[in-house]
């Protein structure tokens, strides 16, 4: 399995934080003037940030920051005296994906073990669900205390996760272990937290998309009506679950998807050149385009002119890119088919799944009303080696595509055992 490349660490750390919904408890501590730099990374990477305060963290660090950087207000009380609201610690508690308590110091961390709830922080983080991280911040001396090591064992024993300090200057002027870990380093840890949740994070992928022409003079060639949509939205959900992808695609109006690698092309001889380059490396190939089976023999330097009743273009047939990656697949790769069919539909896909050496093939039908080429939507059916069939029904191409890869993935995992 190869490493991510085209897209860099940063990019895929941002895949795993997007729409994530990060809840920030700050405690009282010097180290609290760190945390607005932690929520502009966190907001930058896409991710939703709420934060609380203790009344002892407003000394050092305002409100009014924290508000303009996470795009939300900040709670500190239960009662919201200017709107005589209830902040409720259930819902702060039950809305987070993860909760970050930053800095913890050595008061915030004992009432944290024994369940000692006198702030809205506290009551939060009793409430939580979900997995709760914090940061340790105070003076060398009150950190390698006994009570203060007692209640770090008891933290971690019960799942928590500790960022642990760092060893540097203190803010009373020591040198030693205590001090909290920078935003940098709080922001890798959440961010690998999350990344566990991307199950193709350091696949590389190769999708193809859209049609293939072939010309016939310097102004007219031979095509198909695909749109690529398909493809892209492949392309794209492989990218969301944190895969490295390359992108081939043949000429179509839609715009470059962020964060993936894409290469261009016209002709079916440039698709097989680019898929033979480019699926050596692949850990997974989809073969979403369609290619002109066919160009023509002869191609014209110049425009042929209308001089004739008819017209006669003899044909020769392109390479088989498909039946080409599926010969020179490789150990451990895992290719994947597209078959779009008018009669015999499931004969016809089972036949060319067994032929061209596939471990999936996807079947289209032009038969169903809202599938295949210039719809939103699509309608397929999902063969596997075994030749049991599993149906997606109609739906937005984005939501097939989602449906596609995660159903790779389990085929991948099941092969393996």
């Amino acid at each position: 399995m190869g490493k991510p490349t085209g897209v860099c660490q940063s990019q895929f750390q941002m895949l795993s934080l997007k729409n994530k919904k990060i809840l920030i408890g700050i405690s009282g501590g010097i180290a609290a003037y760190k945390i607005p730099l932690l929520v502009r990374l966190l907001i930058k990477a896409g991710a939703e940030v709420r934060v609380i305060t203790s009344q002892m963290a407003k000394r050092f660090v305002t409100d009014e920051t924290l508000s303009v950087l996470s795009n939300n207000p900040v709670y500190s009380d239960f009662f919201n005296d200017e709107g005589h609201t209830w902040n409720n610690h259930v819902e702060l508690g039950l809305w987070a994906d993860l909760f970050l308590v930053a800095p913890a110091g050595a008061n915030t961390m004992a009432k944290m073990a024994y369940g000692i709830c006198d702030n809205l922080l506290l009551t939060t983080y009793l409430s939580a669900r979900c997995p709760v991280f914090f940061a340790p911040a105070m003076d060398l001396d009150m950190y390698k205390h006994a009570s203060v090591q007692q209640n770090l064992a008891i933290l971690k024993n019960r799942d928590n996760h500790c960022i642990d300090p760092e060893i540097g200057e203190l803010a009373s002027g020591l040198f030693g272990e205590g001090r909290m870990a920078e935003p940098e380093t709080i922001f890798e840890a959440i961010s690998k937290f999350f990344q566990i949740e991307l199950p193709f994070f350091g696949k590389k992928v190769l999708v193809t998309a859209g049609p293939t022409y072939e010309n016939i003079d310097p102004v007219r060639f031979i095509g198909n009506y695909s749109t690529g949509k398909m493809g892209f939205a492949i392309a794209e959900a492989f990218r969301n679950q944190g895969a490295s992808v390359t992108l081939i695609a043949g000429p179509v109006s839609l715009e470059n998807p962020k964060d993936i690698e894409m290469v261009k092309v016209i002709s079916a001889a440039q698709m097989l050149e680019a898929c033979i380059t480019h699926g050596v490396e692949s850990d997974i190939i989809v073969m979403a385009s369609a290619v002109a089976d066919y160009k023509p023999e002869n191609l014209a330097k110049t425009k042929i002119k209308k001089t004739e009743s008819t017209f006669t273009l003899n044909l020769i047939k392109n390479p088989d890119i498909l039946a080409t990656l599926g010969k020179n697949k490789t150990k451990g790769q895992f290719l994947v088919g597209f078959a779009l069919e008018t009669n015999n539909e499931l004969k016809n896909a089972k036949e060319k799944l067994t032929k061209k050496n596939l471990d999936m093939i996807v079947l289209n039908s032009l038969n169903d009303s809202g599938a295949g080429f210039g719809y939103d939507t699509n309608k397929v059916t999902i063969i596997t080696t075994n030749k049991k069939s599993i149906a997606i029904p109609l739906q937005h191409k984005g939501k097939v595509a989602q449906e596609l890869v995660k159903f790779i993935g389990q085929n991948i995992k099941s092969s393996k055992k």
